[in-house]
């Protein structure tokens, strides 16, 4: 018997539920599995792999009540097989270099339920001072969960220059701040933003926060969003309170942008990617 069987067969009998209470449990939580998939799965016949399988892992994690990751953590790498494995988002920290410390950051935060977040909408609003400096980025999400359970939504802000104070994070619309980890000598900061209440498969969440800079404020040059999973509909909107910027370019294309006061980049069905504009003075 693998690891993974054995430590479910363990955490079923700890628990003391049989496999019809565990199948009920699992479906209370809009997750489909049949008695005979738990009972291969306990006995090491067979492993979840897919994604949905894998989902169902997450929830019999919290109803046997293990640590968050037990269990997945068990089941290593997916099997080269099906579409699954070709169309399985990155991970969180795929978009940033191996030098950037993410994915350690991420590793004391509960980014479980982050899959689990259609992204339906993602509007970033940039303020760059007269100065020329980077001042406030205010964020409006539209998320809506495809499974019952995610609670918190998790904020990954790296800044270039690393010898200035990192941005404070707020909460403004249906979330507050959870934990928050800063890494100044990498320009690295990560934060939860945690939901009024865990959402119910199907149910949807507007949440909005700011970035706000402290003195002294870095010199503004571009803005970029990483994309790690597809967004239905992405709005960037970049104010210059000062003189408007010389030359301007579109990041998701390279083509050049006519400068202004205002940029403005729409797009609806955004893949994995990065979006944005650069510019110079």
């Amino acid at each position: 018997m693998d690891e993974f069987a054995q430590a479910l067969r363990t955490a079923i009998t700890n628990r003391g539920l049989g496999l019809e209470r565990l199948r009920e449990h699992l479906s209370q939580n809009g997750v489909s599995v049949s008695m005979a998939t738990l009972s291969y799965w306990q006995t090491g016949r067979s492993r979840p792999e897919r994604q949905k399988s894998l989902q169902a892992v997450v929830h019999l994690e919290h109803i046997l009540q293990l640590p968050p990751g037990h269990l997945s953590e068990l089941l290593g790498p997916p099997r080269p097989r099906g579409r699954w494995l070709r169309n399985a988002p990155a991970p969180m920290s795929a978009f940033w270099s191996p030098q950037t410390p993410v994915e350690r950051a991420l590793n004391g935060l509960d980014t479980q339920w982050d899959d689990q977040l259609l992204r339906v909408s993602q509007q970033d609003f940039v303020t760059i001072g007269a100065d020329r400096t980077e001042r406030v980025f205010r964020s409006r999400q539209v998320l809506s969960a495809s499974m019952t359970g995610p609670d918190r939504w998790v904020v990954i802000m790296h800044v270039d220059d690393h010898d200035r104070p990192l941005p404070l994070v707020s909460a403004l619309k249906n979330c507050t701040v959870g934990q928050v980890v800063r890494e100044p000598a990498e320009g690295l900061l990560v934060a939860e933003l945690l939901f009024e209440r865990p959402l119910r498969k199907g149910e949807s969440v507007v949440i909005e926060h700011e970035l706000v800079n402290q003195d002294p404020c870095p010199l503004a040059t571009n803005y970029e969003r990483k994309f790690r999973l597809p967004t239905r509909e992405y709005v960037l909107e970049v104010t210059f309170e000062g003189t408007a910027p010389r030359s301007v370019v579109q990041l998701a294309d390279g083509s050049a942008v006519a400068p202004g006061h205002t940029l403005l980049d729409v797009a609806l069905d955004v893949r994995p990617g990065v979006r944005g504009f650069s510019w110079t003075w």
